[in-house]
C-alpha cells in the first residue's frame, strides 16, 4: 500500500504541478543516457553528448547532384526530415542492385524515395486490426502506405516486427531501415531480431529517430540500439549530421565528436513544388 499511496502522491502532484513532469522527464532522460554510456567502451567516440557524427555530405558524395532529391514529402507529423530520406536514397544509391528493408511503413515516404534507388524495397507495417486496436482512427490507418502503394518495386507486409517470421523474406538485406516502435525494449529487439536474421556483412542499418532533433540525442533509442546490437557486430556507429538516423557502417568513415551546437555550414538550398495526386 505505501508504494501505491507514494504512486497516487505523486501523479496529484503532477496534476497540480504540471511543470514537475519536466524534472520526471529529464530524471529518465539522464538514466537512459547512463545506460548507452555503458557501452562506451564498445563504441568509440560515444560520450556524454552522444555519437560521433559522420558528415551527411560524405555520404551524399555516392549520389549524383542531379539525383539529390527527395519526392515525396509530405510535411506531415510524424514522418522524417528530408535529409533522413536523403541519406536513405545516397546509401541505397551506393549499393549495386540495393534490396531495402524497413520496419514502419507510416505514409511510404521513405519506401517511395528508396524505391527510386533500389531494385527491391519491402516494408513491415502493423496490420489493420493491432493498429485499431491500438487505437488508430480509421483515417490515420488510410494514410500508411499513400505514396508507396502501387509501385512495383514496393512489397508491403503487415506483421509485427516482435513475431513476424523473418527467414520467410528472402533475405538478407542491404539497406535496413528501423523506424518502428522507438521505445527502449522495442528498439533493442528489432535490433536484435535484424541483425539475427537479415544482416550480411555488407549491411547498413538506419535507425531513426535516434536524435529529438539533428544534434540532440534521444538517449531511450540509442541505449536500445547498443544493448540489442550483438556482440559479432564490429561495425562503426555513428549519428549522421543534419538528420535523426543513426547509422551502423560495416567499415569507417570519418567521423568529428558530437556537438549540440554546430557551426550551420554546410547549409542546405531546398527548391520545393507542390504536388496534388
Amino acid at each position: 500500500m505505501n508504494r501505491l499511496t507514494t504512486a497516487l502522491r505523486g501523479l496529484a502532484a503532477l496534476v497540480r504541478n504540471p511543470w514537475l513532469l519536466n524534472h520526471v522527464l529529464a530524471a529518465d532522460a539522464t538514466a537512459w543516457q547512463h545506460r548507452a554510456l555503458a557501452h562506451s567502451a564498445r563504441h568509440l567516440g560515444l560520450g556524454p553528448l552522444g555519437l560521433p557524427v559522420a558528415a551527411l555530405g560524405h555520404f551524399l558524395e555516392a549520389l549524383p547532384p542531379a539525383r539529390q532529391r527527395v519526392a515525396p514529402f509530405a510535411f506531415g507529423p510524424g514522418g522524417s526530415l528530408p535529409t533522413d530520406l536523403l541519406l536513405l536514397r545516397a546509401l541505397a544509391h551506393a549499393r549495386t542492385q540495393c534490396r531495402y528493408f524497413e520496419i514502419g511503413t507510416w505514409r511510404g515516404e521513405s519506401a517511395a524515395n528508396v524505391a527510386a534507388e533500389a531494385t527491391r524495397v519491402v516494408t513491415l507495417n502493423l496490420g489493420a486490426a493491432e493498429l485499431t486496436a491500438q487505437g488508430g482512427s480509421p483515417r490515420y490507418l488510410a494514410q500508411h502506405g499513400y505514396f508507396s502503394h502501387g509501385q512495383a518495386n514496393i512489397e508491403h507486409i503487415e506483421g509485427n516486427s516482435a513475431t513476424y517470421d523473418y527467414t520467410t523474406l528472402g533475405g538478407p538485406f542491404d539497406l535496413i531501415f528501423i523506424d518502428g516502435d522507438h521505445r527502449h525494449d522495442a528498439v533493442q529487439r528489432d535490433t536484435a531480431r535484424v541483425f539475427e536474421h537479415l544482416v550480411h556483412p555488407g549491411t547498413v542499418v538506419v535507425w531513426h529517430d535516434a536524435s529529438t532533433q539533428p544534434g540532440q540525442p534521444r538517449w531511450e533509442v540509442l541505449a536500445g540500439i547498443m544493448e540489442g546490437l550483438p556482440a559479432t557486430a564490429a561495425g562503426q556507429l555513428v549519428q549522421v549530421s543534419h538528420s535523426l538516423c543513426a547509422v551502423y557502417l560495416p567499415g569507417a568513415v570519418p567521423t568529428l565528436p558530437a556537438n549540440p551546437l554546430p557551426d550551420p555550414a554546410p547549409w542546405f538550398e531546398l527548391a520545393l513544388a507542390l504536388k496534388n495526386r
